[in-house]
């Protein structure tokens, strides 16, 4: 996959702030709003509950009556929503508007779904980028962090200063809208489940009277660590090769049947781990097990016939 990628290291034409529009101030939309005040941006502000502006509306922002005029105040529209469905239900009203508006949508949701909505936007005279933020709230205004977009290279070219006001780093993935929805549900992919695996392991801990404090430094270690494996594993994985000269899944399988003991005995729930025991147990099942357990790489890009959401009957 190509990345055309742009970062703060590479500074963006020195215009002065363009007005900007934000629709949707939960955490994150109020961060951007926020963010845009300190850059001395003209802000517009909507959302259903229109006392979520208030602080914001103190600093300067205003708060439009309507999501039309919020449309029509601006150019420049930011989406904070809790999904693309979100966007129809709150955009549809108003879709007259949207002609000749940039719209930046980022709402988590499918790629699938950010091409369907980028078609609906597109097909009403307006432009749609599709845009991944990879950090929370706190983070938004910072040099270091990143956010995916995708969509026409030459809104993005247009509109950069103000997305780098959002997170200093950005990173164009391409025309395609899907792709930016699809990189930052990659990382989500990560994300959840390592944090799952912490509260897992919080909760063992825990069990065992030890606190989250006394844990953190060697769960961070853990976690910095994790790059060595990437690195390592990536080009093998690319090449095919799962050779289990390093390690190998029948180990893995052992190992997470200690880890879910471990837990049961402790009275700790098990599920998170099981299903990871469960992973393993297939790759081995599979006659796998004198492999690198990176062979479930191969058996995840598959969906069992018998996993919900199979279309198998």
């Amino acid at each position: 996959m190509p990345s055309t990628s742009q970062s703060a290291s590479q500074p963006a034409s020195q215009s002065a702030p363009q007005p900007v529009t934000v629709i949707g101030l939960g955490p994150m939309g109020q961060a951007m709003a926020a963010a845009y005040l300190d850059r001395g941006y003209d802000v517009t502000l909507w959302n259903r509950t229109p006392s979520r502006a208030d602080a914001l509306v103190e600093r300067g922002a205003r708060l439009a009556e309507s999501v039309e005029k919020a449309l029509l105040a601006n150019e420049l529209v930011i989406l904070s929503l809790t999904d693309f469905d979100a966007m129809y239900a709150i955009l549809e009203p108003a879709k007259a508007a949207l002609a000749g508006r940039t719209l930046v949508n980022l709402s988590s949701d499918t790629p699938e779904k950010a091409r369907e909505g980028a078609r609906w936007v597109t097909g009403l005279g307006g432009t749609h980028l599709t845009g991944g933020v990879l950090v929370p709230p706190p983070l938004i205004g910072t040099p270091d962090a990143s956010t995916f977009y995708s969509g026409p290279r030459e809104a993005y070219d247009k509109h950069r200063a103000a997305l780098e006001v959002i997170t200093g780093k950005t990173d164009h993935r391409g025309e395609d809208p899907g792709l930016a929805a699809l990189m930052y549900q990659l990382n989500m992919v990560i994300f959840w489940p390592s944090m799952i695996a912490y509260w897992q392991a919080v909760a063992l801990a825990s069990a065992h009277g030890l606190t989250a404090a006394e844990i953190a430094p060697y769960a961070t270690e853990n976690f910095a660590g994790m790059g060595h494996f990437i690195d390592f594993y990536a080009p093998r994985i690319d090449a095919g090769n799962h050779a289990g000269d390093v390690d190998r899944a029948s180990m893995g399988l052992a190992s997470m049947d200690h880890v879910v003991r471990t837990a049961a005995d402790a009275g700790v729930d098990t599920a998170f781990p099981e299903a990871v025991h469960g992973i393993f147990r297939r790759v081995v099942e599979a006659g796998h097990g004198a492999d690198s357990f990176s062979r479930a790489v191969e058996l995840m890009a598959k969906k069992p016939q018998n996993q919900p959401g199979s279309t198998a009957h």
